[in-house]
């Protein structure tokens, strides 16, 4: 059977795994075929999930699961923070939109982000849109890169920017 498997099962464990960025790992595996192609290298994610644990978690949760209720405007008239992690509308966005807003904050959408362009260089918050674009499965990465991406339908906000660009 050879050393292998037992060398992989250890190296698994829990107690003896390096953890990655606070606990927190990729949906996907460096070892796995990934299909599609991801933009980002495993290091600049993992530089992201250490951002997004000191910066976003508290919002967002710490696996980018956003809040419950996050469709619905909150009793400041306000937007709750969204899930990043593939299962709320992050994915519609192009990679210019989700920089702005993490740059310029979600108060221009209803939100209650603050803007971290004063705080997060253009590298590190590509870091952290890598990290979350992470969690998100194949089929999810595959329609946010494929070209019907700008057939989705965008809110006006987000549409008026996008014509922008």
């Amino acid at each position: 059977m050879g050393l292998l498997p037992l060398i992989l099962a250890e190296c698994s464990s829990a107690e003896s795994a390096p953890l990655m960025s606070a606990q927190i790992k990729p949906a996907f595996s460096v070892t796995q075929q990934q299909s599609p192609k991801r933009w980002y290298q495993f290091q600049l994610a993992d530089q992201g999930a250490k951002l997004f644990q000191q910066n976003c978690a508290v919002c967002h949760g710490k696996r980018g699961e956003g809040a419950a209720n996050w469709q619905k405007v909150g009793p400041d008239g306000k937007y709750p923070a969204p899930p990043l992690n593939g299962t709320g509308h992050a994915w519609h966005h192009q990679i210019p939109i989700l920089r702005r807003a993490i740059k310029e904050g979600g108060q221009a959408y209803g939100g209650k982000m603050p803007a971290f362009e004063e705080k997060l260089s253009t590298q590190q918050i590509d870091s952290v849109i890598a990290w979350f674009q992470s969690l998100w499965s194949d089929e999810i990465y595959a329609k946010w890169s494929g070209q019907g991406v700008a057939e989705i339908e965008q809110p006006q906000i987000i549409q008026e920017i996008l014509d922008g660009i």
